[in-house]
């Protein structure tokens, strides 16, 4: 879906069917076109819910997978129409509305979007999606108006800076939020919490690693000497030598904080505007945000790391999970504060070891 990346990853709804309705023909249609969509199978997912609407014409759930269906077969304009009947005909769920901001902000009609969205939180204050959708909605209509800005004052530094920023935020890649929803056939019933999947790797064990066991050196003891006697010889059979199993063992303790200490000296090197030391901390394979060249990448950040004249990026609640011994996963909350600009968001660092150092091989926002 190669238009839903232009709407600043917005997240995706997928419908969970068949819930409401068991041993029903009509139910085993929708699971089975459920399961059609998970195996990418669009077309034919697309035959089983036709099918289920022919019998159940009004049915939310059916027509809520219809929408999702369109939008994989990159058929916006009838997607959005069937999410809007859906509003008129639930209004009470959040989820449609969601996806009609989804869908005009792959438009480019923010306007509608952020509509959409403020429409999702006051059906459904909780619903977590919406939120942070409607914040990737301001952030991307103030990208348009600092843009302008720019366009009408080029030597406009401050707006530069924060178009820089805002940029940061799309640009960097980030894994899409996938919200898992259940819409009900009652239109009374209430929307569901939605849930955000990450795919985080598993924290490393809390176990305490047992400290390693020295053997004591036996003190020496004195023999008294002997003639030697002349012992029979004895046949003995070769004894085959079996190669011991390699034991994993988990990263040190000391791991963790190298890794901490490497994200700490990107956040000072950030706050003390130094490029190239700050540069140097990304490894040679780094993977630039929509894989662009690394010099375009490395333009772009040293505008943003050195034109400010006041920088200062705190790290917080950093969690550190290994891959192996010479990969880690760090997880925390970036604050950025500059004389300009002000912003707070989750950050993943996938960080790699290099000799004696931890170098940064891919960078994202969210998760």
């Amino acid at each position: 879906m190669t238009f839903m990346h232009a709407a600043a990853r917005l997240a995706v709804i997928v419908v969970c069917v068949g819930l409401a309705t068991p041993a029903m023909s009509q139910s085993d249609d929708l699971q089975e076109a459920q399961q059609l969509l998970k195996q990418g199978q669009v077309d034919r997912a697309m035959e089983r819910v036709d099918a289920y609407l022919k019998t159940k014409p009004k049915d939310a759930r059916g027509r809520f997978l219809r929408g999702i269906l369109l939008t994989e077969q990159n058929k916006p304009n009838e997607a959005i129409r069937v999410f809007t009947d859906l509003t008129r005909d639930y209004p009470e769920l959040p989820e449609p509305y969601n996806n009609l901001a989804v869908l005009h902000a792959s438009q480019g009609d923010y306007d509608k979007a952020r509509s959409a969205l403020e429409m999702a939180i006051r059906t459904h204050p909780s619903y977590a999606t919406a939120h942070e959708n409607l914040g990737d909605i301001y952030a991307k209509m103030a990208s348009q108006a600092y843009d302008k800005a720019l366009r009408l004052d080029k030597s406009n530094q401050a707006a530069q800076t924060k178009l820089n920023l805002i940029k940061d935020l799309f640009t960097t890649s980030r894994p899409p939020v996938v919200a898992v929803a259940k819409t009900d056939t009652t239109p009374k019933a209430a929307a569901p919490a939605t849930k955000t999947i990450a795919h985080a790797p598993p924290p490393p064990s809390s176990a305490a690693t047992p400290k390693p066991v020295v053997a004591a050196k036996p003190s020496p003891v004195a023999v008294a000497a002997k003639e030697p006697v002349k012992a029979a010889p004895v046949k003995t059979e070769p004894v085959k030598a079996t190669a011991p199993e390699p034991v994993k063992t988990a990263p040190p303790a000391n791991n963790a904080d190298a890794v901490l200490k490497a994200v700490e000296g990107w956040a000072a090197d950030w706050s003390n505007n130094d490029v190239e030391a700050y540069l140097a901390r990304y490894a040679k394979d780094f993977k630039t945000p929509d894989g662009e060249p690394r010099k375009d990448w490395e333009k772009e950040r040293r505008a943003l790391v050195s034109k400010p004249r006041k920088i200062e990026v705190r790290i917080e609640s950093a969690k550190v999970a290994f891959g192996d011994a010479d990969r880690a996963t760090v997880t925390f909350r970036q604050h950025y504060q500059s004389n300009t600009f002000k912003a707070n968001a989750r950050k993943t660092l996938v960080m790699i070891r290099s000799g004696d150092k931890w170098l940064i091989q891919q960078e994202t926002v969210g998760g």
